[in-house]
């Protein structure tokens, strides 16, 4: 059986409102001068951070601390699914890459490699990521992300796993063996599970240990775990 993604239906008869609510809340907001932001439940707003290992085979400028490889990610919450864009900059021109949301990241909260780090747990495949010859690409995704993305397998007892953290991996394993990949061992991170290594990734919250697709976390039990 494959694993299985599940969205909660939403109150659609709730919408209009919702968009009055919303709508009264601007107009207010104007009248004081006041400038309208999302809410910080409904717009998840995040970094990539470059494995570091690998930083040099990603980055159009090797060793430049002024120009280092840099995926920037917003996620804004829908009624049926989210909206994710994610933007890269500064990476070496023709690289393909592919993305993915997972369980863990292996990098810890200050963005060095988490010792305690074993695997990436859950993962699933969202899309391909590719530079264009100026080190640049962008991505959209309509997908469910925010604080309900989750799989699972009762084929092999796998319970609902939240995959609350994104990266993207090299798609061609001969593009990380500068750095001391070894493509003879190729990872499963792509279509043809022949990927090569994390390229960048984000972390974990300091405090929280989620990944940034959790926007309302529920710290009253240890772990902390998402409120959906």
């Amino acid at each position: 059986m494959a694993s299985i993604l599940h969205r909660p239906a939403r109150h659609l008869a709730l919408i209009p409102l919702l968009v009055a609510a919303l709508l009264l809340g601007f107009g207010l907001s104007l009248a004081r001068g006041v400038t309208a932001r999302a809410s910080g439940q409904d717009v998840a707003h995040f970094n990539l951070v470059a494995n570091p290992k690998f930083v040099n085979c990603l980055s159009r400028f090797p060793g430049d601390s002024t120009r280092m490889p840099s995926a920037d990610v917003i996620v804004h919450r829908g009624t049926l699914n989210d909206t994710l864009t994610l933007h890269i900059h500064n990476i070496k021109p023709g690289l393909a890459f592919d993305l993915f949301t997972v369980q863990r990241s292996n990098l810890g909260a200050d963005g060095k490699v988490d010792p305690k780090f074993t695997n990436f747990g859950m993962a699933w495949y969202q899309s391909d990521v590719q530079a264009d010859q100026e080190g640049n690409g962008s991505v959209r995704l309509r997908t469910i992300l925010l604080d309900q993305i989750f799989g699972f397998d009762p084929d092999v007892s796998l319970q609902p796993t939240n995959t609350f953290q994104l990266g993207f991996w090299f798609n061609n394993p001969a593009d990380a063996q500068p750095c001391g990949f070894d493509p003879t061992k190729p990872t499963p991170f792509n279509g043809e599970h022949r990927a090569g290594p994390l390229a960048m990734i984000s972390l974990p919250d300091a405090k929280t240990g989620l990944g940034p697709l959790c926007l309302k976390p529920d710290t009253s039990v240890s772990p902390a775990r998402c409120n959906p």
